[in-house]
């Protein structure tokens, strides 16, 4: 067990880090975090440590300041982090490895069991117009790596899009994924400890426009319900096979052959985001509990309806009639400049029964 009182290093400042560390100060902890830059998550941290996620040297540094490390987003190279030497990694880097390449991660979803939409590997050109031959239209190009919120994907309608597809992905690998039909989208988070133990979430129903998360509502409908006891199965099998430390999320379509699987993601998850009033223990309590070996705390619903909305980009100018709703609660990320699609905060309603 870590005691509190240690030092947690988070590779990465933004808001994922930012709540990780304040879940981490009501246990006792502190946070240090490491990015090239500063960001939401400097706000709640006791130090920074400048540098490049690729920069072995800073990593070494770093990783001599704290006691263990953990990330908050997985686009950041796994092979660098071996500078951290002895100082632990939660989750680890086979896991972030596997995450990170959506070809490795649908091949090590189906040698687990899991059901991933049609794909095929792209590594090239010529290969695309393979994969469109053999995979159909409508399909989704995906880069391979570095790809979220919607980045990195260009949808097309027939195969004469193609060109036009894969510059607009700047002729990177990538792959090739049939659209699959579904009634809801949802997602499995759990938490795996460092003796084994595993705790999970209800699933909620989420919401994305323009492949950003909008909403997480739960109860999930009985679609989601149905499909729950699989699809969690599979996530556990998925943190056993990774010996993973941490929390863990799995994203899956809810389609009438089962839950098919979307994406994995080895960190805290904007779809857990309404864990934090919503469940009896948040997820980045949860993931802090996990890295540093602490029982793990109950994952219970707290109300009878709960719905995470995401604040996108000039959405936060909603903030002052949000303080006004009596079961809203809200959280600013303190980003100085909104985006279109740029996540500046999320609140959470919650309805009690009477």
């Amino acid at each position: 067990m870590t005691p509190p009182g240690a030092t947690i290093g988070i590779i990465g400042t933004g808001q994922l880090g930012r709540m990780i560390g304040v879940a981490a100060a009501q246990l006792g902890y502190r946070i240090h975090v490491y990015g090239p830059g500063p960001g939401p998550a400097n706000d709640v941290a006791a130090a920074f440590t400048r540098g490049a996620y690729d920069d072995t040297a800073q990593l070494a540094e770093f990783a001599r300041q704290v006691d263990l490390v953990t990330y908050e987003f997985e686009n950041i190279a796994a092979g660098p982090l071996a500078a951290l030497g002895d100082t632990p990694l939660h989750p680890n880097a086979r896991a972030l490895a596997v995450a990170q390449d959506r070809t490795e991660e649908k091949r090590f979803i189906e040698r687990m069991g899991g059901r991933p939409a049609p794909w095929r590997d792209v590594p090239d050109r010529a290969a695309l117009d393979a994969a469109l031959a053999e995979i159909g239209t409508p399909a989704i190009l995906k880069t391979a790596r570095f790809g979220y919120d919607g980045k990195g994907q260009v949808r097309l309608a027939s195969p004469a899009d193609a060109d036009a597809a894969w510059e607009a992905i700047g002729g990177q690998p990538a792959v090739l994924e049939g659209v699959v039909r579904f009634e809801h989208e949802f997602s499995i988070l759990l938490a795996r400890g460092r003796d084994g133990s595993t705790i999970g979430y209800p699933p909620p129903r989420n919401e994305h426009r323009d492949g950003i998360l909008a909403r997480s509502i739960l109860p999930a409908p009985a679609g989601i319900a149905r499909q729950w006891t699989e699809a969690a199965a599979l996530a556990g099998r998925v943190a056993e096979a990774l010996d993973y430390v941490g929390v863990l999320t799995l994203e899956f379509f809810a389609s009438a052959e089962g839950p098919v699987f979307n994406e994995m993601a080895p960190r805290v998850h904007n779809s857990g985001h309404w864990t934090i009033e919503g469940a009896q223990t948040s997820q980045f309590e949860n993931h802090v509990r996990a890295i540093c070996g602490l029982p793990l705390g109950a994952t219970g619903v707290t109300a009878q309806h709960v719905e995470m909305e995401n604040l996108l980009g000039d959405a936060i100018d909603r903030w002052a009639d949000i303080l006004t709703e009596a079961d809203a609660h809200l959280h600013l990320y303190g980003k100085d400049v909104a985006r279109p699609g740029r996540k500046m905060g999320h609140v959470t309603r919650l309805k009690r029964a009477l």
